[in-house]
């Protein structure tokens, strides 16, 4: 009789793994099999044990995560879908919110107009002509209620891109979700709150940078003592990209923001396995499927190797890059707008093959105006047809171990890295931003390859080539011109009504808080309570901090 085989450590890890996981998820953790009956193993890849394996490149949901955050990864469960709205008035919004989520959606994102993000109320004259015209007007407590009104906070995710303004914004959830009867420590969801990118490559901030820094890192400490399902920052990639970076730049560019706000929260006192759990990424997808796969999987491992390197993190999960992804809304075009559902199509599946936990899609006609509601619901249905018919989440990290894959990943690593060495040797991130590196590196790319679309080398499908005619299609999504006024008599109407010795009271305990080092978030959440607006919030900011001006 021959000796029993003793099995590989990957063996052994995969029997246990989804042994639990089919437990948990027996809806999703079924027998995997092609159209042609032909079984799938859960992932592929060379066992430890052989001199193919690669500890860099490892298994998924262990360290360095080359391979993914969670063992199981979309097997185990599905990304959030989610899909980014907000126009016009609360009430437009929420309607549009329950409409997603009859469709499938199982997370919401808010867009928000730029009063809100810069932090000017609708009737203030610096607000002129944009209330509602990006994404919706919220000023006040009450606005936030009619936005949520339906919207069960303690089992909907609610992600808001926000930053300038972002611990505004947290301060009325926080405050709904009080009304509502859930605890704030039961809210899940993100905040973007990522200040160094808005100076990088987004342009809405309002405050000086080492003032934003501050009220970024009240916002992390709060949240890590008070909302330990939140996420209280979202390092946003995604605008770096959109402003014209490269893969690599847009890896680098965020991480090194990422490693600006952990210095800032280990200054401030907390220990790195406090809150680096909770940090939050957030990046873009282009159409260059592999590269952009490798990206992905190059900032997983990258993070995780800073963490552990460079702040010493003992926990896990202090490691993983969890991170939502947009489809790339710098390639939607005006022309042929149909073609841009396969531009969708083609950024989302490189956002699944690439493991990220969370994906919006774009609607085609968002090169036009705001995404009309058929165009969403398209968009929620690309990644729905991934998710249940593609069977592209039946593996984990499919394309692992691809020479291809595998090459691109240590390029983009290794590049990114370069570019972090020189952030660093400038003094660190924060001094980088305020010397103007970052933004100068991203225009340069803008501008080549802006040059290239130009000149044709680099085809863009119905603008340089394939063309049909010269005109854009049409618009089909209008604003209602009544919505601006409307919106000014609102908020108005809400200051008429408050209590306005409460209000004053709350603002001038701000004031003090600002002229101190205490944490701002409970100050800030008085005055949202006490009925102060957005604007008249914002402005003891103003006054206390002055205003961002480009350096000469």
């Amino acid at each position: 009789m021959g000796e029993k085989r003793t099995k590989s450590r990957l063996e052994t890890w995969m029997e246990a793994t989804y042994a639990k996981a089919t437990a948990r998820h027996p809806e999703r953790l079924a027998r995997f099999v092609t159209s042609s009956g032909l079984e799938l193993a859960p992932c592929y890849a060379p066992e430890p044990s052989t001199p193919d394996f690669d500890e860099r490149v490892g298994v998924p949901g262990e360290a360095p995560f080359t391979r993914g955050v969670q063992p199981t990864m979309y097997r185990g469960r599905l990304w959030t879908m989610r899909q980014y709205a907000g126009f016009a008035t609360a009430e437009e919004s929420n309607r549009r919110y329950r409409a997603l989520l009859e469709q499938g959606t199982t997370g919401l994102s808010v867009a928000f107009d730029l009063p809100t993000q810069i932090g000017y109320d609708p009737d203030d004259a610096m607000a002129a002509g944009e209330v509602g015209r990006v994404g919706v007007s919220i000023a006040t407590l009450e606005d936030m209620e009619t936005l949520l009104d339906g919207i069960p906070l303690d089992r909907i995710s609610i992600s808001m891109t926000i930053n300038s303004t972002a611990i505004i914004l947290l301060a009325f959830l926080i405050a709904v979700a009080r009304k509502q009867g859930v605890a704030p420590a039961a809210l899940r969801g993100t905040v973007q709150n990522d200040m160094f990118k808005e100076f990088i490559a987004r342009g809405t901030q309002r405050l000086p940078v080492q003032p934003s820094l501050r009220i970024v890192t009240d916002v992390i400490e709060y949240a890590t003592r008070e909302l330990p399902e939140f996420n209280p920052v979202s390092i946003s990639g995604y605008h770096i990209r959109e402003a014209g970076s490269t893969a690599v730049e847009e890896v680098a560019f965020t991480l090194a923001d990422g490693i600006g706000y952990v210095d800032a929260a280990l200054a401030r006192g907390l220990q790195v396995d406090e809150f680096a759990p909770r940090l939050s990424f957030f990046f873009n997808a282009h159409n260059q499927l592999f590269e952009e796969v490798a990206k992905f999987r190059a900032a997983r491992r990258l993070w995780a190797s800073i963490m552990a390197e460079r702040f010493g993190a003992q926990d896990k999960r202090s490691l993983m890059l969890r991170f939502h992804t947009q489809t790339a809304g710098s390639t939607l075009q005006a022309r042929q707008v149909d073609v841009n559902v396969v531009r969708v199509t083609i950024q989302a599946l490189a956002a699944v093959l690439g493991g990220t936990q969370s994906l919006h899609t774009n609607g085609r006609d968002e090169a036009l105006n705001l995404p009309s509601e058929a165009a969403a619901v398209l968009a929620l249905r690309t990644q729905q047809v991934l998710a249940h018919e593609s069977g592209v989440t039946d593996v984990v990290d499919p394309l692992g171990g691809s020479p291809l894959v595998e090459d691109l990943t240590d390029r983009i690593e290794a590049g990114a890295r370069e570019l972090i060495e020189r952030i660093d040797a400038l003094g660190g991130t924060l001094a980088a931003v305020e010397a103007g590196f970052p933004q100068q590196r991203i225009e340069k790319s803008a501008y080549d390859a802006q040059r290239r679309i130009e000149s044709g080398e680099d085809v863009v499908v119905g603008v340089n080539r394939f063309e049909v005619g010269d005109a854009a299609d049409a618009v089909e999504f209008a604003l209602d011109p009544a919505m601006e006024p409307q919106a000014v008599a609102r908020v108005r109407a809400f200051r008429a009504r408050r209590d306005e010795d409460a209000a004053s009271a709350s603002l001038r305990a701000l004031d003090a808080a600002l002229a101190g080092t205490v944490n701002l978030m409970p100050a800030v959440l008085t005055c949202v309570e006490a009925h102060a607006t957005l604007g008249e919030i914002m402005a003891r900011f103003e006054a206390r901090y002055g205003t961002f001006l480009v350096p000469a």
